[in-house]
């Protein structure tokens, strides 16, 4: 019996990867007449690496199920960041509730200067040079929240090359 288990690579999913990466984990607890009960909430990123990035929020009574959960949500809830030149195409304010973000556009070679949430949206969106400042709350779900209001905000800009 001879098998082409060898000859034929093992089966990958169509499409592109998705990199997820894990913001905040909170542990909520609920009082009930027996005591405590704990359960977990998880905040992820998703993104592909090539202008898509989204983010999830999972709850679930054990970690790696919320984790699973929320990356889940993070892939159906992907949006597309424009990307020029490695960097965004202006600078923008991102608002949501108390936090504040500020985006703006880096030049080639200054890398991801931003706070761990924010860093954790552009690493998974592919952008190479920004720069990032959370203003106000520091909340991890409000600057998630603030900073793709942000990206939502982004216009594609036309650049004429100068001959």
């Amino acid at each position: 019996m001879s098998e082409n288990v060898s000859s034929q690579p093992e089966e990958q999913k169509e499409g592109p990867q998705t990199v997820e990466r894990v913001v905040h984990i909170s542990r909520v607890a609920k009082v009930v007449k027996g005591g405590r009960r704990f359960s977990f909430s998880a905040l992820v990123v998703a993104g592909d690496g090539n202008g898509h990035v989204g983010y999830g929020l999972g709850k679930a009574n054990e970690v790696p199920e919320a984790i699973r959960k929320a990356s889940t949500q993070a892939k159906k809830r992907m949006i597309e960041v424009p990307i020029e030149r490695g960097t965004i195409p202006h600078d923008v304010l991102g608002r949501y509730g108390a936090a504040k973000v500020l985006l703006r556009a880096a030049g080639p070679g200054t890398g991801v200067i931003a706070g761990g949430v924010v860093r954790a949206i552009f690493e998974s969106a592919g952008i190479h040079n920004i720069l990032s400042k959370c203003l106000g709350t520091r909340n991890p779900h409000n600057v998630v929240k603030a900073t793709f209001n942000g990206i939502q905000n982004l216009v594609k800009v036309n650049v004429r090359e100068a001959s």
